[in-house]
């Protein structure tokens, strides 16, 4: 036997296993992911006050806007991929306890034990779903990018104006939430 043959003998798993096990995890096409212990302090900043800011806007246009913000909740993409974005956007339907369709926005705070899966496995897997904003935080770096799906391609953005759905926009300058 080689080593590619043992590769496809590595157990996937489904949801049904990922709720039952201790700890915090992601589960990627059936394949588990450790998330890492909490975040720093400087991690989480950028995330929360984004989560304030964002909320507030999105509280004030409550009438007209039907999303939410949410922190730390899972996304359940499928059977094999459940992934817990720092904080995501989701309009319409809200009824169920996860996320089980595309949010509108995600912002992940990245840092250099998630580097690597926020800027490529997670960025195709939010292009593909349908993911319309993906913002990348970086601490270490204080910088920010910002995604937008254009033709079902992520392209890099300047927005500081999130287009939520034909009825709700909010304007929030992420580019200068360091401070």
């Amino acid at each position: 036997m080689n080593i590619s043959d043992k590769i496809l003998e590595l157990d996937t798993y489904t949801y049904k296993d990922y709720k039952m096990w201790e700890g915090d995890w992601e589960l990627i096409k059936g394949h588990p992911q450790a998330i890492s212990p909490s975040p720093s302090k400087n991690h989480n900043k950028y995330p929360g006050k984004f989560f304030r800011l964002a909320g507030n806007l999105l509280e004030n246009l409550s009438a007209q806007c039907e999303c939410e913000i949410f922190y730390e909740i899972d996304w359940i993409v499928d059977e094999t991929t459940i992934v817990r974005p720092d904080v995501m956007i989701v309009c319409g339907d809200n009824s169920d306890d996860y996320q089980k369709y595309p949010p509108t926005l995600i912002l992940e705070a990245s840092s250099p034990s998630t580097r690597m899966k926020d800027r490529n496995t997670k960025y195709n897997l939010y292009e593909m779903c349908g993911v319309k904003y993906y913002i990348i935080a970086d601490p270490e770096k204080k910088s920010i990018e910002v995604f937008e799906l254009v033709d079902n391609k992520y392209k890099s953005s300047l927005t500081t104006t999130f287009i939520l759905t034909p009825h709700c926009a909010i304007e929030l300058d992420v580019f200068n939430l360091w401070q």
